[in-house]
């Protein structure tokens, strides 16, 4: 599958799925959000943030990551009705 068609899909993914509910978590940053994570909220967040940042270290640079987070980050808000554009 090219990523084109692959991040059609995905961009179709509504927040309210438990693929949806999970990117919410990893990709959650606001402080007042966070005080109000339960446990397994903060179990999935620090483990993701474990693999990014693992991941990140052995195979991009960090202004082609901040890049494309950035991509992922308005796409995301889009798809929750959130403007990004």
């Amino acid at each position: 599958m090219k990523w084109e068609e692959f991040r059609d899909f995905l961009v179709g993914i509504a927040p309210d799925t438990a693929l949806g509910r999970i990117v919410s978590v990893r990709a959650e940053d606001r402080k007042e959000y966070l005080e109000n994570f339960t446990p397994e909220q903060h179990r999935i967040r620090n483990e993701w943030k474990s693999r990014h940042a693992e991941f990140v270290k052995n195979h991009t640079s960090k202004e082609q990551m901040d890049a494309q987070l950035d991509a992922m980050k308005m796409a995301f808000m889009r798809m929750a009705g959130l403007g990004g554009d």
